[in-house]
């Protein structure tokens, strides 16, 4: 992982168009009803009318739901039920059993073999249509989840924060000593705050934490509440159930409840309308959640992590977040760090980022000149790790995978402004320094006795505080 981003994976099953249902039936009377009333419902329905034709319609076809008779003319359906829970893991659609006979010990038994539910004969057609659509949301948030968790256990190896700057090594420890606190007791551990700038790694700090974690087998859940729609963000973040609301068509967990007991990452917490916050405060406080047009809680034990890119404190006193809620999110501080305060991290990562981008398109890998380095130092990355990762990928594809110079970067020096006073603020005496002779060389094209006279220092000085810093020059 870089970064920023995870390598997004094709999840092994997706459900597209009419949910497709298998029903293994020999009445065909029953049978035809049911496909009608399924079909009318906006259901896909395929006939079987023995065990033989099932299976090879269930191995061929690839249905989402397969009702099985248990009384058929060639066997006992419970027989291709076991087979069915047996199979590998894009072959198990769930299955509703039915029968004739009502005896319990069949029911009992199917659903001992892995029977998602089971209804007697005779079935009433409206309530064999609520138990197929429960049956199929459950499967597919299941799969949804399964999804999530095989992505994040292939995010394990390659997740890491790149940087050998002193503030990158204190933020790696920080995520170390707190992935540690997320135990798996009964005690939830206590909230972390990421700060910083766009593009500076918050999300890829937050998914650390919970891959570091006792809880790494857990979901992990990020919510970007900076992108949910303001009309539709508590539906999402609390779930609703059928006909809280228009539109409102059958009932959903919402992304708070989908965390579980793993790990809640509220992106940009600073994005949350105000008639909200006191909402989700009550919900951390009291670690239970209700979906709207609900009247029962139910118990919410994941980790909670929020980051922001906004001054929490500067909101709260133009009233527009409140300071309660960022008393109880602000537990624990983690600051990431921008680009322009990691010295030569930037080069690490633009070597990175053009050998990962050259190998994606089957490139050999480039090599960075050395006034593209100088450049890529003295740029001041207002849009951080994200914007370089970007710049790289352009200058990889324009120089076809032979060296990167200045100009395939497309760092002109109006894109690149001089150090002001607001570009200094929070930066130490030695970094403010470094980024001076860092612009005085871009703008001298590495020329060291032009930059000296620019900065108004003798070029032996010059020399020593290129060395201090690891700085380069043409001449």
């Amino acid at each position: 992982m870089t970064e920023k981003a995870l390598t997004a994976q094709t999840p092994a099953k997706e459900f597209q168009g009419m949910p497709r249902v298998l029903v293994i039936e020999d009445e065909s009377l029953f049978g035809r009803a049911v496909k009608k009333r399924l079909e009318k419902a906006g259901h896909e329905c395929l006939l079987a009318a023995t065990i033989a034709e099932g299976r090879e319609l269930a191995r061929n076809a690839a249905p989402e739901l397969v009702l099985l008779d248990l009384r058929l003319p060639d066997g006992n359906g419970l027989d291709l039920l076991a087979e069915l829970r047996s199979a590998g893991e894009s072959r198990q659609p769930p299955v509703i059993v039915l029968t004739a006979y009502g005896e319990i010990s069949d029911a009992v038994h199917a659903m001992k073999l892995g029977a998602a539910d089971y209804l007697k004969k005779p079935v009433d057609l409206d309530e064999l249509l609520l138990a197929v659509d429960k049956v199929l949301q459950t499967s597919r948030l299941r799969y949804q989840l399964d999804y999530s968790r095989e992505r994040d256990s292939h995010a394990v190896e390659g997740a890491q924060l790149l940087g050998d700057s002193p503030a990158m090594q204190r933020v790696r420890e920080q995520i170390l000593r707190l992935a540690e606190l997320a135990g798996e007791g009964a005690e939830p551990p206590p909230t972390v705050l990421i700060l910083g700038e766009t593009g500076s790694g918050k999300d890829v700090a937050a998914r650390l934490l919970h891959l570091l974690s006792p809880r790494s087998a857990r979901p992990f859940v990020q919510v970007d509440c900076a992108s949910l729609p303001r009309d539709l963000i508590e539906a999402e973040l609390f779930g609703h159930e059928k006909g809280a609301f228009t539109n409102a068509h059958g009932a959903r967990a919402g992304l708070i409840e989908a965390a579980e007991d793993g790990t809640l990452f509220l992106d940009e917490i600073g994005e949350v309308p105000l008639e909200l916050q006191a909402k989700l405060l009550n919900v951390i406080e009291r670690r239970k959640t209700r979906r709207i047009g609900s009247v029962s809680e139910r118990p919410f034990s994941a980790r909670i992590i929020a980051g922001t890119n906004r001054q929490l404190p500067e909101m709260i006193a133009q009233g527009q977040f409140r300071a309660d809620l960022y008393y109880r999110l602000n537990v624990v501080t983690l600051n990431m760090p921008s680009l322009r305060e990691r010295g030569e991290d930037v080069i690490l990562l633009a070597r990175h980022f053009a050998v990962q981008m050259s190998r994606r398109y089957g490139l050999t890998d480039p090599s960075f000149s050395d006034e593209a380095l100088n450049a890529l130092r003295a740029y001041s990355w207002p849009g951080n790790v994200r914007e370089l990762k970007h710049l790289v990928e352009r200058a990889v594809l324009l120089s076809r995978g032979g060296a990167i110079h200045v100009s395939d970067l497309s760092l002109s020096q109006a894109q690149a402004p001089a150090a002001s006073d607001q570009m200094l603020q929070g930066l130490t005496l030695e970094a403010a320094e470094r980024l001076l002779i860092q612009r005085a060389l871009l703008e001298t094209s590495g020329n060291v006795s032009e930059a000296a006279r620019k900065l108004g220092v003798s070029r032996m000085t010059l020399r020593y505080r290129m060395e201090k810093y690891a700085l380069k020059g043409t001449s």
